[in-house]
């Protein structure tokens, strides 16, 4: 049997100020350009079985758009691989916190596609002689978690469950915030014949038979450190794996990206003039390759002063960023040096959440062009609304 496993659609996620012709989101547009390539692939592929684990859309109530693009790639399946059960599950971006909230995910019903939203379901397809258990989000936050066993009578036992493993991605902190939390052992993988995740955006096997599957686009606040991560893992960009039972071989089936992420390299500004830094960012730019154009750009300046930072050439940085669908002149400031035995710890107080606030916005990174006193006192001010208003 021939199974697809595609995760972490985030159909819906909005990024940047770019727009289409149209007028819609760029960013938005182009996760979506990737899960329609990734369906055009399913179609040549043709497995015996589709499964979705979780976070479908980026929001419980995704916008118009996003919820009728879904309906025409759904249906696009189930009329091209009719014969192809399709299973879906919620991941927390589409799981309400009211449970009196219903969920969009249902209308794809109508469809024909199995969607489990709320409790874990055993689901029995005889013609593949397979089932599936489907666990969403919403089941495996719950206190009494359903057993994790498969249902035996059939040949093949699919494990299909949105959650974070301890681990994955914590590194560098590129696992979202807000999963459901597992262990191997919940998992049991040597019970089933193949495990599939839901949640972490990295491809990646956590067992034998057991993998994430990622997201088919960078869908999240830090992208840098999932191309690291995927660095790490000798893979280059996203993907959804193609597994062949019983043997859980794995093969990985590429989405080409509709536009590139490009890190520049990192440049030292320590004892550089404005006029001097101004060079090095525009040679760096001037070397990328591809071409900063329509692309996602990163450039990294260590140990710049705030004196330097203000001093640069803003209007160069606005060309670059009208160039790029975005550009992100990251600048770092010199490092603190701490005396030992000196501040709030020496004296055995510890720092008010406003004082633990201004020290992590002072060395927040911040594009060259924003000022950074008003931002921390921004920043400040509003933690400070925000506990006046929970004392009262």
């Amino acid at each position: 049997m021939k199974l697809a496993h595609l995760a972490d659609l985030h159909l819906g996620f909005r990024q940047y100020d770019r727009q289409t012709p149209r007028g819609g989101n760029q960013r938005e547009a182009d996760v979506a350009d990737a899960f329609r390539r990734a369906v055009d692939d399913l179609l040549v592929q043709r497995p015996d079985l589709i499964v979705l684990a979780g976070d479908i859309f980026h929001s419980v109530r995704p916008t118009n758009p996003a919820i009728l693009f879904l309906f025409q790639q759904l249906h696009r399946l189930r009329t091209g691989l009719p014969e192809s059960p399709v299973v879906m599950i919620a991941g927390e971006h589409d799981t309400p916190r009211s449970v009196e909230t219903g969920t969009i995910l249902r209308l794809y019903e109508a469809l024909g596609v199995d969607v489990v939203v709320d409790q874990a379901r055993h689901l029995t397809f005889s013609k593949l002689d397979c089932s599936v258990l489907a666990v969403p989000h919403q089941a495996v936050m719950q206190p009494d978690r359903p057993a994790l066993r498969p249902q035996r009578g059939t040949t093949f036992n699919i494990l299909l469950i949105h959650g974070h493993l301890p681990g994955v991605g914590e590194e560098r902190g590129t696992a979202e915030y807000g999963g459901a939390l597992l262990d191997h052992h919940d998992l049991a993988p040597a019970q089933w014949d193949y495990v599939a995740l839901g949640h972490y955006h990295v491809a990646q096997q956590v067992a034998d038979n057991a993998w994430y599957a990622g997201s088919l686009e960078y869908v999240s606040p830090n992208p840098w450190g999932q191309l690291q991560d995927e660095a790490d893992r000798s893979r280059v960009g996203k993907c959804y794996l193609l597994v062949d039972l019983p043997a859980a071989r794995v093969v990985p089936r590429p989405i080409a990206p509709a536009r590139r992420h490009i890190d520049l390299a990192p440049i030292e500004g320590k004892g550089l003039t404005p006029q001097e830094l101004d060079e090095r960012i525009k040679d760096a730019v001037a070397k990328a390759k591809p071409s900063i154009d329509d692309q996602i750009v990163r450039q990294l300046v260590f140990d710049v002063s705030r004196a330097t930072a203000r001093d640069l050439d803003h209007a160069a940085v606005r060309a670059f960023k009208a160039r790029a669908l975005h550009f992100q002149l990251d600048l770092r400031r010199p490092e603190t040096q701490r005396v030992e035995g000196a501040g709030p710890s020496a004296s055995g107080r510890r720092q008010t959440l406003p004082e633990t606030v201004r020290d992590f916005l002072e060395h927040r990174p911040l594009d060259a062009d924003l000022d950074r006193a008003e931002f921390v006192r921004l920043g400040v001010e509003y933690v400070g609304h925000a506990s006046e208003e929970e004392g009262g």
